[in-house]
C-alpha cells in the first residue's frame, strides 16, 4: 500500500505552513533530488513559488500570505506528484534551466543539465577565438534542444542542426526554438546519431549522449526512472553511443572543427579503450571527469 504523505493539510494556510510541512514530508519519504536541486528546502521553495506564480526568487514577503483554496489544492497537488509519486519539479512545473536559459520539459525529454552548457556561455574559449567564424554546429541528442538553442545564443553567424533519435522528443524541441524565435537558425533532424547526415559539415559538434551504464541503470532512483531510458542508457559499460561519436565525428567536421562531448564517469574506461586519443579534460567546476574536447585533427587517427 503506497503512503500518501499529504493527507492531513486542511491546517495548512499560510505559505510559510506549507514551506514547512513541504520539508518536512520530503525528508519523510526520502525523495531523491538532483534534476536542479540538492535539497528539501530549495525544491520545496521552488515548487510553491512556481505553483503560486510568484516571482522565482522572493520568498520572504509571502510566507504569512494566507493561500486560497484553490491554491492549497494546487499546492498540494504539485506536492503530491513531487512526493508521493516521485516525478521530478521539473515535470511537474513543465520548466528546467540552464543558466539564465528556461526550457519547457515534459516525460518526452531527459531534463537539461549539461556541463557543455558552462562552456558554450563563454563561446568555447580558448578553443574557438573569433565566435562569428563558426559558420555551422550541430547538437547531436538534443532532447529538449536546450543545447543547440545554446549554441545559437553563443554562435549568432551559425546555422545548428539539432539530431535525436526520438520523435517525441524533437516535438519538445521544436517548442523551444519557436519560444526563442529561432526557427530560422536551428533545424531538427531525427536521426540515429550520424545516420541521416548525409555529408554536411561542423565547426563544432556537441553532444550530451546517454552514458548511464547497465549496473547503474537497474539502481536509478525513481525520479530517475520516471525520464525516458533511451536517453540515459549507454549499455553494458555505458559507452556504446560515444564509442560511435568518436570513430565517426572527424568526417563530419571541418579542418579546424572541434568536437565537445558529456560521458558522465566514464573517462577511466574510455581513456584505456582510446589511448591512441589525446582527450582534453574540462574542468566542470569540481571535476575534470565528465567533458571532454577533441578537434578534428586528433581524431584523425579513428
Amino acid at each position: 500500500m503506497k503512503t500518501d504523505y499529504f493527507l492531513d493539510t486542511d491546517a495548512l494556510i499560510t505559505v510559510r505552513d506549507w514551506l514547512r510541512f513541504g520539508i518536512s514530508r520530503m525528508n519523510q519519504a526520502h525523495v531523491h533530488f538532483g534534476h536542479g536541486t540538492d535539497n528539501a528546502y530549495d525544491e520545496t521553495v521552488y515548487l510553491l513559488l512556481r505553483t503560486l506564480h510568484l516571482p522565482p526568487d522572493t520568498l520572504e514577503p509571502f510566507l504569512d500570505a494566507c493561500l486560497t483554496e484553490v491554491e492549497r489544492e494546487d499546492v498540494r497537488s504539485a506536492f503530491d506528484k513531487r512526493v508521493n509519486q516521485r516525478i521530478p519539479a521539473a515535470y511537474v512545473t513543465h520548466e528546467a534551466w540552464l543558466g539564465e536559459f528556461s526550457f519547457y520539459v515534459d516525460e518526452r525529454v531527459i531534463i537539461p543539465r549539461s556541463f557543455i552548457a558552462q562552456m558554450l556561455n563563454t563561446g568555447l574559449e580558448p578553443w574557438i577565438s573569433e565566435v562569428e567564424c563558426v559558420t555551422a554546429a550541430l547538437d547531436l541528442c538534443t532532447g529538449s534542444g536546450c543545447l543547440a538553442i545554446l549554441l545559437a545564443d553563443a554562435f549568432p553567424n551559425a546555422d545548428i542542426d539539432a539530431v535525436d533519435i526520438s520523435p517525441e522528443a524533437l516535438e519538445v524541441a521544436a517548442r523551444n526554438i519557436e519560444d526563442y524565435g529561432l526557427d530560422d537558425q536551428i533545424s531538427l533532424l531525427q536521426s540515429d546519431l550520424f545516420t541521416e547526415l548525409a555529408d554536411r559539415q561542423y565547426d563544432v559538434i556537441v553532444s550530451n549522449p546517454p552514458y548511464v551504464n547497465a549496473g547503474s541503470m537497474a539502481k536509478l532512483p525513481k525520479e530517475y526512472l520516471a525520464e525516458p531510458a533511451l536517453a540515459l542508457a549507454g549499455g553494458k559499460d555505458g559507452l556504446d553511443h560515444i564509442r560511435v561519436i568518436l570513430r565517426n565525428a572527424g568526417r563530419y567536421l571541418y579542418p579546424q572543427g572541434w568536437l565537445i562531448a558529456e560521458i558522465g564517469h566514464n573517462r577511466e574506461l574510455l581513456e584505456a579503450e582510446f589511448p591512441e586519443l589525446p582527450f582534453t579534460w574540462i574542468d566542470t567546476g569540481g571535476s575534470d571527469e565528465f567533458v571532454f574536447i577533441l578537434s578534428k585533427e586528433q581524431l584523425g587517427g579513428l
